[in-house]
């Protein structure tokens, strides 16, 4: 038998109070020990691999409007991939993370739907701050809701020397001028108190 108009009205108001990312903004907290921020770079002979830690990160956000604010630090001084006299390099010569010791996004919109459960992909713009820089940037993130918690996974390039760091390239060390991100982690969301 067909819903009237009303019990139409009724489901629609039960499914929306239901989900948890219904009329109220909603927030996403990075916990480091969940987090984990990888770097590639390619070269002629090999590709380098490597990691960076988190300090801190929250990015809220409104599903009504995409409205979203936060942010994610990683801690600069970090990096390692492995070798020793590559991460002196990496650190003294191109991030210079003694004077730049963080590296940092803060979102300003959520586009996409996001999935009350299961799987969706939402595309998050905002500045991503590097090198005493601010850039504008649009990173797709994947997330999957589950009961207990939800695991997002953002991967974008970072074009470094475009933004004015120095490509280590050598004579004989041929490097990508684009560094390529992946960002893992495996929070809860939970409701923002709004200021």
């Amino acid at each position: 038998m067909p819903l009237t108009w009303k019990q139409s009205c009724a489901v629609l108001l039960l499914a929306a109070a239901a989900s948890p990312l219904a009329g109220e903004e909603m927030a996403l907290e990075f916990k480091p020990a969940a987090t984990t921020v990888g770097f590639t770079l390619g070269d002629v002979l090999h590709t380098v691999r490597g990691t960076f830690r988190l300090k801190r990160g929250e990015i809220r956000f409104d599903p009504a409007t995409g409205k979203a604010s936060g942010e994610v630090v990683v801690d600069a001084a970090s990096g390692e991939s492995g070798s020793d006299a590559r991460d002196s390099r990496m650190h003294k010569n191109i991030l210079e993370s003694g004077k730049y010791p963080e590296i940092t996004f803060r979102p300003d919109r959520v586009e996409g739907t996001l999935a009350a459960s299961g799987a969706s992909e939402v595309r998050v713009h905002g500045s991503f701050g590097i090198h005493g820089a601010e850039h504008e940037i649009t990173i797709p993130v994947e997330v999957k809701m589950e009961p207990e918690q939800v695991t997002a996974t953002m991967r974008f390039p970072v074009p470094y020397v475009k933004w004015g760091m120095k490509n280590p390239s050598t004579l004989l060390l041929r490097v990508k001028d684009t560094v390529e991100i992946e960002i893992r982690t495996v929070a809860r969301f939970r409701p923002s108190i709004r200021s």
